[in-house]
């Protein structure tokens, strides 16, 4: 193998799984006879950490809550994880992958898993609007930055 071979750089997936799942319904059976419309509210979270030499964990954590005015109808928690191989890569590009490009490929099998979770506790499922998670991790950075700066 050629040097130049050997310093390619590596991005992989090595696998993607549920690492967390809830659900709770609290106010049932009567939320089933409620007529109004819920208000959605998402939250989202990501960490991604060094597991071993030349791979990461990314998690990606989504909760949905579903509230009519005086009673929440659902509250789903999905963290959905990837195990990714980051090799040759320059050590200020770790940071932003595991902050933007892995989240981008976890997201849509956390809003599967949301959608059929909710769907499976008898309430329409919910579709979650794409997320752009550069200008998230651009978000993070500037609040940090000031941060630091207070």
């Amino acid at each position: 193998m050629s040097e130049q071979q050997e310093l390619q750089p590596v991005f992989s997936i090595e696998k993607i799984y549920v690492k967390d799942l809830s659900l709770e319904v609290p106010n049932a059976p009567q939320v089933y006879l409620e007529a109004a419309q819920p208000e959605i509210d998402m939250q989202l979270a990501s960490e991604g950490k060094q597991i071993d030499e030349g791979f990461y964990e990314v998690a990606l954590t989504v909760t949905v809550t579903a509230k009519l005015p005086e009673k929440t109808m659902f509250l789903c928690e999905v963290t959905e994880a990837g195990i990714f191989r980051i090799e040759n890569v320059p050590v200020e590009d770790i940071e932003p992958i595991l902050g933007v490009a892995c989240p981008n490929i976890l997201f849509p099998y956390a809003r599967e898993t949301v959608s059929n979770l909710v769907n499976r506790a008898g309430f329409p499922p919910v579709l979650l609007s794409p997320i752009n998670f550069e200008a998230l991790y651009m978000q993070q950075r500037a609040q940090q930055a000031e941060a630091g700066n207070a």
